[in-house]
């Protein structure tokens, strides 16, 4: 027993001291030396500040609608909902998801909803929703903003973001950019 426990101890002794000071320390000044300080970017539009990285509620017909959240873009109570495919209470709030989509963007079909149109993301703060989601909103914000289908979707292209390095994750592009540069390119 004493050939395990004195070994245990000091392993649990240096991954204490590496995890919770070395480690800690190590991330705290990545962040500090990141741009603005590890806060993430702040973007300042009509007199109001927003952070580019947490999700905003967008649901007017003149806007890009944004990803729906499980806790109501609250950043300080970030999560899921905790409820799987199957659960019936989930099935009815993503159907009415779809039914809100659909009657707002008439020309769509059901099948061309990206899904993360209608799913909540895991934090439930996800600013970004895929170049596929952004695009298949054109129609109707062309038809209300009485602007061409081009110059949206242009838009759309200068606003989305590449994969890291070009090989890891996907193309996406944040709502919020998006919204702020549709309202200052009329």
């Amino acid at each position: 027993m004493k050939t395990n426990l004195l070994p245990a101890l000091k392993l649990t002794l240096v991954s204490l001291i590496f995890f919770s000071g070395i480690y800690t320390l190590v991330i705290w000044g990545i962040a500090y030396i990141s741009p603005n300080g590890g806060n993430g970017e702040i973007i300042t539009a009509n007199n109001k500040k927003y952070y580019s990285n947490i999700g905003q509620s967008f649901t007017e017909d003149r806007y890009f609608n944004s990803r729906p959240s499980a806790v109501g873009y609250n950043a300080a109570g970030s999560g899921g909902s905790n409820k799987g495919p199957s659960n019936p209470e989930y099935l009815v709030q993503v159907q009415a998801r779809i039914d809100t989509f659909l009657v707002h963007n008439p020309a769509v079909k059901k099948a061309e909803i990206p899904s993360e149109l209608v799913t909540a993301s895991g934090s439930g703060l996800d600013p970004h929703i895929s170049p596929e989601a952004a695009l298949i909103q054109v129609k109707r914000i062309a038809k209300v903003r009485n602007v061409s289908e081009a110059k949206l979707i242009a838009l759309i292209t200068n606003n989305t973001e590449k994969p890291l390095l070009g090989l890891f994750g996907t193309s996406t592009v944040n709502v919020l950019k998006l919204n702020i540069n549709l309202d200052s390119n009329p």
